[in-house]
């Protein structure tokens, strides 16, 4: 999204739900108050989830007067790291990780998948505004590639099928469950195997 559109979309005010202000007295809880600008990260955090999954200038703002900081040390840390976005993204936001074990799995087929079903080009929302997506370096669950991560939660062991129907059920707006698609454990074998080095399903 270019400057001037992000620019075009930002909403003038912002300030945290009753929800989020309980959570982020809790979250001051943890720091010394001296120290409560350390709080800025988790904050970020707060506004990108109750705004859509990005972060507008004006909750940059309201968290600087929030933790009694410099506005532009809250946009240092916003524009620094990553995982913060600064433009929208869409409800569902798809990170493909192609990284080496996930692309000599297929995510350059997940890629071509995100390309048809989302939107051409990354970073770009769809048509039905809810989805976005782009690749990403390694989300380290490289031993159930390939995956993807879709806001906070992982699918994994994903092939062209699963993935066109978690790509579909995103686009209308009925997520399908996370995790493994080819029912693993976390990142346990497929087959359990004995002391003596049988196999067993």
């Amino acid at each position: 999204m270019s400057i001037k559109k992000v620019h075009d979309i930002q909403p003038k005010e912002f300030k945290f739900s009753n929800e989020n202000l309980k959570k982020a007295e809790e979250i001051l809880n943890r720091y010394p108050k001296k120290s409560k600008k350390s709080a800025v990260m988790p904050f970020l955090y707060l506004a990108q989830k109750q705004n859509d999954n990005w972060i507008p200038l004006s909750a940059m703002k309201y968290i600087a007067n929030f933790l009694s900081m410099p506005y532009i040390s809250v946009y240092e840390v916003a524009t620094f790291y990553t995982m913060y976005n600064l433009a929208p993204v869409g409800k569902y936001f798809v990170q493909v990780c192609t990284t080496t074990p996930c692309l000599i799995r297929g995510a350059d087929k997940i890629v071509k998948l995100c390309k048809e079903k989302i939107s051409p080009n990354e970073n770009e929302v769809s048509k039905k505004g809810n989805c976005s997506w782009m690749e990403v370096e390694c989300l380290g669950a490289c031993v159930n590639a390939p995956m993807i991560q879709i806001n906070e939660n992982y699918y994994e062991d994903l092939n062209e099928k699963c993935t066109k129907e978690i790509l579909e059920s995103l686009i209308n707006d009925k997520p399908l469950k996370p995790g493994s698609y080819r029912g693993r454990t976390n990142t346990s074998p497929e087959k359990k195997q004995t002391l003596n080095g049988e196999n067993h399903a």
